[in-house]
């Protein structure tokens, strides 16, 4: 293959390619919990742990300063000697980052803290109380626990890259079989006060990338569901004939 010789361009052509760049300050993200997780959110309220409503979704997603669109990299298997002074690398396999981490605002109500605390407490099962079916409570010293099943705290969540514009050029990331993983420690001090930050750190199976339509007005994340089958028209009414009625038809009679 020829490499392609240098070309003029104009400051149209540049203003419709490298003077209109993406903006890195114009994503959202979506955590929506699993069934059984929510449900765990709303029984911890009673314990004065949050007050999580499918209404704070909305305030959560609003909540992340930061975040990282996640990367990839290729397993390779290195082959030498098969030519002169040549190392060959054949890839077979596809590698996934490990973890993606999200940053929040904390509110002054710590729901952004008690969202992700509760979550990870369902995941290994974490009780307050004693209980005949689990054990002792978490406060005791021979606490113990078992842990959920994978399928019981995994969900889709979502990264949405879009522009300012909000035109049907966006990019939205789904991470497969994620879950909060860890939460870093937060620094409080006596210096000059800051915005409390929490950065939580989720574990995936894999991501893939979709896309989002502009014309959507929805507020819930995309599903990036696979386009559905055209509805067949309804079959139109039929006249139904009794024996003398095709007689008669069949005869040329009205």
């Amino acid at each position: 293959m020829v490499a392609p010789a240098p070309s003029k361009k104009t400051v149209a052509e540049l203003k419709a390619s490298i003077l209109q760049p993406s903006l890195s300050s114009k994503y959202e993200c979506w955590f929506k919990p699993p069934s059984k997780v929510s449900t765990w959110l709303g029984q911890r309220k009673s314990a004065g742990l949050g007050n999580y409503t499918s209404s704070q979704d909305s305030l959560i997603s609003l909540s992340c300063s930061e975040t990282s669109l996640p990367g990839s990299s290729l397993a390779t298997h290195e082959i030498n000697n098969d030519f002169t002074g040549v190392t060959e690398r054949h890839a077979y396999r596809r590698q996934y980052d490990d973890r993606a981490s999200f940053t929040f605002y904390v509110d002054n109500n710590y729901e952004i803290i008690h969202f992700f605390e509760n979550w990870i407490a369902f995941i290994v099962n974490e009780q307050r109380t004693n209980s005949t079916a689990f054990g002792p409570g978490l406060d005791k010293s021979n606490f113990s626990c078992r842990v959920n099943f994978p399928k019981d705290y995994q969900q889709t969540i979502y990264i949405t890259k879009f522009e300012k514009d909000f035109s049907n050029k966006s990019l939205v990331y789904n991470f497969f079989q994620a879950y909060p993983i860890s939460i870093d420690s937060m620094p409080v001090s006596y210096d000059e006060s800051q915005l409390l930050k929490c950065t939580v750190s989720f574990t995936y199976t894999r991501y893939y990338i979709g896309s989002i339509s502009s014309s959507s007005s929805s507020s819930s994340p995309a599903t990036n569901e696979e386009p559905q089958a055209p509805t067949t028209p309804e079959t139109p009414n039929r006249i139904t004939l009794t024996g003398e009625d095709y007689t008669r038809r069949r005869q040329g009679l009205p």
